[in-house]
C-alpha cells in the first residue's frame, strides 16, 4: 500500500483524535498531537504495514502512542511553586506580581480576558465602556464621562457580554465575571 493513500484515509481520524485529546498536556496542543501521530504513522509504515490491518486499528495505535507520549511528558514536567525561590537571592515568582495578594493564575486569566475582549472585534463604544468599567467607574459615571445615559452603558455592557460568550474564546465563569 502507498503511504499517501494510507495517510489520506487516516488523516481525518487522526485530526479527530488530536482534537479529542487536546488540552490534556501542559504545553502540547492539537497540532503537536496530530504531528506526533503522523510521525508515528510514518515510522510504522517504514517498518512495513502488515496486510489485512484496517485503518481503525492503525488510528487506534496512533492514539495509544500519543496517550503514552502525554504521560511521559507529564511525568517530566517540573512544576514550581510561587513560594519556591527562583534566584540565588531568594526571590520568588509571587514578588513579581503587580498585586501580591492576587494569585498568579487569576492574574494571568484576568490579563488574557482583558486582551481578548479589547482585541476581538468590538465597537469603539463597547471598548470605551469596557475600559471605563475596568478602571472602576460605575455605570452612571461611565455614562456621564461618555456623554450617554446609564441605560446605554448597560446595553453596551450586555452587548459585550453577549459577544464575548458567542466568540467562546473564554468561558464566562464565576471567577472571571468580576471584570464586567
Amino acid at each position: 500500500m502507498d503511504f499517501n493513500i494510507l495517510f489520506n484515509k487516516i488523516a481525518p481520524k487522526l485530526k479527530m483524535i488530536a482534537r479529542r485529546h487536546n488540552g490534556h498536556g501542559f504545553f502540547i496542543d492539537e497540532d503537536d498531537l496530530y504531528q506526533e501521530m503522523c510521525i508515528r504513522l510514518w515510522n510504522n509504515f517504514k517498518d512495513g504495514v502488515p496486510d489485512g490491518i484496517n485503518e481503525a486499528y492503525i488510528a487506534r495505535g496512533c492514539e495509544f502512542h500519543i496517550l503514552n507520549y502525554l504521560r511521559i511528558k507529564r511525568e517530566k514536567a517540573h512544576l514550581i511553586s510561587l513560594e519556591e525561590p527562583i534566584g540565588e537571592n531568594g526571590t520568588t515568582l509571587k514578588e513579581f506580581l503587580p498585586n501580591k495578594e492576587e494569585s498568579l493564575d487569576r492574574y494571568i486569566n484576568r490579563t488574557i480576558t482583558i486582551d481578548t475582549i479589547k482585541n476581538n472585534g468590538f465597537s469603539k463604544r463597547e471598548k470605551e465602556v469596557f475600559s471605563l468599567l475596568l478602571e472602576g467607574y460605575t455605570v452612571r459615571e461611565a455614562g456621564n464621562k461618555m456623554g450617554v445615559s446609564h441605560v446605554m452603558v448597560i446595553k453596551l455592557k450586555q452587548s459585550i457580554i453577549r459577544k464575548w460568550k458567542e466568540k467562546d474564546k473564554i468561558k464566562v465563569t464565576k471567577n472571571n465575571r468580576y471584570l464586567l
